[in-house]
């Protein structure tokens, strides 16, 4: 047989079955990362919204948010899952939010790949807790350089002002969303 055509069956039949065992490895993952990613979420909630004992996702939204309750199931606000564009690729957020979405009660970045150093400040306290009781009417809003004056501001980070501007945009964009739903009833 030619060498040739002996090293391309080798070479196939290796490939067919590593992608096989990566194919087998990923059904059996695929079930434990989204446990993980669900639990990860539900601690997030309660991170955000600290006064919240349930929740319930709000059906027909069109993206990922939750209606938080009391024990006695009262209605506390609202918890935006969102993601966006950050510097380095996407930035994944939680925003816990009053039931009249005019406050935010706190925010956790989820996920991001920003740059080691500089953007994942952004997942520090110095910078998340800005958002805190930070108002929503007008949108969030971002100073470079000075403190904040009003009560819709947070000061961006030095040498990481795209990400920290991503994280407002991206609050911002979800925000509109959010409001627009509850414009329109959807949030009953």
């Amino acid at each position: 047989m030619n060498k040739v055509v002996q090293m391309l069956l080798v070479l196939t039949s290796i490939g067919i079955l590593a992608g096989g065992l990566l194919a087998m490895v990923s059904e059996w993952a695929d079930p434990l990362i989204a446990a993980n990613q669900k639990a990860a979420t539900e601690a997030a909630i309660f991170r955000v919204q600290p006064e919240g004992k349930n929740y319930e996702p709000v059906a027909n939204a069109g993206f990922e948010v939750y209606k938080v309750m009391a024990e006695t199931n009262e209605g506390l606000g609202y918890a935006l899952v969102y993601e966006g564009n950050g510097f380095a690729g996407k930035i994944r957020m939680i925003a816990g939010l009053s039931e009249d979405l005019e406050k935010i009660t706190a925010i956790e970045i989820l996920d991001q790949i920003e740059t080691p150093g500089l953007g994942t400040k952004i997942v520090e306290e110095p910078f998340t807790k800005q958002f805190i009781q930070l108002g929503t009417n007008p949108n969030v809003a971002w100073v470079k350089g000075v403190e904040p004056s009003k009560p819709n501001e947070i000061q961006t980070i030095t040498g990481a002002t795209i990400s920290a501007k991503a994280v407002v945009a991206i609050l911002n964009d979800g925000l509109t969303r959010l409001k627009k739903l509850h414009a329109d009833g959807g949030l009953q």
